[in-house]
């Protein structure tokens, strides 16, 4: 083909995926239109997005791409939906398209005109969760600093990613390697139940900004500078509105500041906000909102009956072919799984017969995981990672005289959800495949013929349903059996708290209930990183604050309640490596213990953060104090101990206020805990409470 040809074919391509995309948003949009939902038309739709970070792949490929994002914005304005377009991570987003901010911190940024709005569609509360990758968490005293900050820089609209985490359900985790959970320390989790402090801070910031309204809608603000890492921004109207928000950028160290005439503390890497450039209603870096401490409850097991898949299960669908073949384009993204099978023919003279020295297999692969079975029986198993999806098996072959069965189950762990040219990234097993140790030396098995089978036997047989579960004999629970079909039935739970699945004791698979896919599960996979203490201070990054190194990624999936049928629930797992089924049990996620924690000096504006608050899940109740003190408590949720300074009668006013009661609230000042008991000392209010 000539290069005229080739071009005018590509031409001709990238039309056809325009106008289908046109066709595509267009729909969206006429749904949306259909159903009432924007806002001219009383709905809650209130912005539309055209791409997605699309500005780092103009980096790369220039003018066309820029071309592209032009059409692109074009097209969505023509769509008419009555309410602004954005574009995130977009420089060079056209008018009237608003270029919008992604990032853990946003103040650095600003339109690309002067007349759009500063807006940060997504302001980062953590970082997904990948199989073999600690779990990140971002503490709430900097994301509220992140989002202060932006404020006081001028910035006018702040969206969280992600506000309400969610879950991966069946086989739509991106990826690769993106585990089944996607709660991204989110302030309502997973499981919709809030985060605390992560919820209440956050929302207690926004009250704050909220008492600032008047001033900031007026203009931009004037900065002045108070100390060497200190400023302060004030906003003032025509009308005399004031707000204020002063900042200490210092990493380590407290700075008292003077501003407007009085004396401010602000703590280390915070921003205190001022609604009336006097008062001080909240900081950024003191949390006063209740502390939870999430725990998961047993709520019943299962008995078991197993069902073995066939190793390379050859149906009517297989194919034989010369050489090696890419695995998405085969599978289809289909089914996870895909059966290479090629034969391997050992003479009777071979040394490696007589001297014991068994011959080496290598083979090269895309990823992400890969089981390898020489004559039936599994020689090994490897796999990648988030950071290297690619992988190289080598381990020895135990063949013997005659033909010998070379059986690969390749396994893809989610597709490429970011960067370019998706058509070009690959997995399974591309080779080489060689055989090292006979008599010959080394034997290429790349080009010679292999079979290739689409997925699981058990995936043909519809084994994760109720009709196809009851088309084939099942046996008694096999443990550690590689390639494993495993299925209980089970009644729902009593009660209305959201309920998950702990899969510690298995390895590596998939779970389906009633016929839906709950998700790839991999505990097996343990996470290896940094944990340890984690600082609010400083800039944050993905990797800066994380736990469960040298656990699992992922022990718990979640079982939505809507699934569930009073009784007579099919549970189904298919098990790759061998786990343990016995140890699995259905749990229900309750907030154990409620804690919080107030400093006196927490100045207030209409009773801002002068009481303690309490509240459990919807339907518990307070059960008891297990600890209280006003003075100088040590230590955090779930480890306080009283200090050199605490008030005897502590206790009393928790057990008058709270025991018996949903929620409650006591007032943090000395009076209420029997009088002052070390008078000049700064003193706080610490409690822990259950929630039955």
């Amino acid at each position: 083909m000539s290069p005229a040809s080739a071009l005018g074919l590509i031409m001709s391509r990238s039309r056809q995926e325009s106008a289908e995309m046109q066709k595509f948003t267009t729909k969206i949009v006429d749904m949306m239109k259909s159903e009432g939902l924007f806002e001219w038309q009383g709905g809650p739709i209130i912005l539309t997005q055209i791409e997605n970070e699309f500005g780092s792949l103009e980096w790369d490929q220039g003018e066309p791409a820029k071309a592209y994002a032009s059409w692109a914005a074009n097209m969505a304005v023509a769509l008419n939906t009555g309410v602004p377009w954005v574009m995130c991570k977009e420089d060079y987003a056209p008018d009237p398209i608003i270029n919008t901010c992604n990032d853990f911190y946003c103040d650095w940024f600003s339109p690309n005109k002067p007349h759009k709005p500063t807006m940060w569609t997504e302001a980062w509360t953590a970082w997904f969760t990948g199989f073999g990758r600690p779990v990140p968490h971002r503490p709430v005293e900097d994301l509220a600093y992140g989002v202060a900050k932006f404020i006081q820089k001028g910035g006018s609209f702040v969206n969280y990613y992600m506000y309400h985490g969610g879950t991966n359900f069946g086989r739509t985790a991106g990826g690769p390697f993106i585990a089944t959970s996607y709660d991204y320390d989110a302030p309502i989790d997973e499981y919709g139940l809030l985060r605390e402090p992560k919820w209440g801070h956050l929302k207690e910031l926004h009250k704050a900004i909220k008492l600032c309204e008047p001033a900031l809608v007026a203009g931009d603000p004037i900065v002045t500078s108070l100390g060497n890492a200190q400023q302060s921004s004030v906003f003032r109207s025509s009308t005399g509105a004031c707000a204020a928000f002063l900042e200490n950028k210092d990493k380590v160290s407290y700075a008292r500041v003077a501003f407007n005439g009085m004396h401010y503390d602000l703590p280390p890497w915070s921003i205190s906000i001022l609604p009336d450039c006097k008062t001080t209603v909240f900081n950024t870096a003191k949390v006063g909102s209740q502390i939870s401490q999430m725990k998961m409850e047993w709520a019943g097991g299962f008995t078991w009956q197993s069902y073995n898949e066939e190793i390379s299960s050859l149906g009517e669908e297989s194919f034989s072919t010369v050489g090696l073949l890419e695995q998405i384009n085969v599978t289809r993204d289909n089914t996870d799984y895909l059966w290479y099978t090629t034969y391997v023919d050992v003479a009777q003279d071979e040394q490696f017969l007589s001297n014991g020295k068994n011959p080496t297999l290598t083979m090269m692969s895309a990823g992400h995981a890969l089981h390898v079975f020489i004559n039936g029986q599994l020689a090994g198993t490897v796999y990648g990672s988030v950071e290297n999806p690619k992988l190289t098996y080598t381990g020895n072959a135990k063949l013997w005289p005659g033909s010998n069965s070379i059986s690969c189950l390749s396994i893809a762990v989610g597709l490429p959800n970011v960067g370019e040219h998706f058509e070009t990234w690959n997995a399974g097993i591309l080779g080489p495949v060689i055989l090292d140790g006979l008599n010959d030396g080394r034997r290429d098995l790349t080009w010679q013929k292999w079979t290739y089978q689409v997925g699981l036997k058990g995936e043909a047989l519809s084994l994760h349903s109720l009709s196809g579960s009851s088309s084939v004999e099942w046996g008694e629970p096999m443990q550690k059996q590689p390639l494993t079909w495993y299925k209980a039935f089970f009644n729902a739970p009593d009660g209305d708290e959201p309920l998950a699945l702990d899969m510690s004791s298995m390895g590596k698979g998939q779970i389906w209930i009633n016929g839906q896919g709950i998700g790839r599960y991999w505990p097996g996979y343990k996470a290896s990183g940094t944990c340890g203490s984690c600082d609010y201070r400083g800039r944050y990054n993905e990797t800066k604050c994380q736990t469960n190194c040298g656990d699992s990624s992922q022990r718990w999936y979640h079982v939505p309640r809507s699934w569930l049928n009073p009784t007579g629930n099919l549970l189904v797992i298919f098990e790759e490596w061998g786990g343990d089924p016995t140890g699995i049990s259905m749990v229900k996620r309750t907030t154990g213990s409620i804690c919080a924690d107030v400093s006196e000096w927490q100045p207030s504006m209409k009773n801002w953060h002068t009481k303690i608050h309490l509240q459990c899940d919807h339907g518990r109740k307070i059960t008891d104090i297990k600890f209280a003190s006003f003075g100088t408590p040590q230590g955090s949720c779930g480890s306080y101990s009283e200090g050199g300074c605490h008030a005897h009668k502590s206790y009393d006013i928790f057990w008058k206020n709270c025991i018996g009661q949903e929620r409650c609230g006591v007032s943090v000042v000395p009076d209420v805990f029997g009088g002052d008991p070390c008078p000049g000392t700064m003193k706080r209010a610490a409690v822990e409470a259950i929630c039955g």
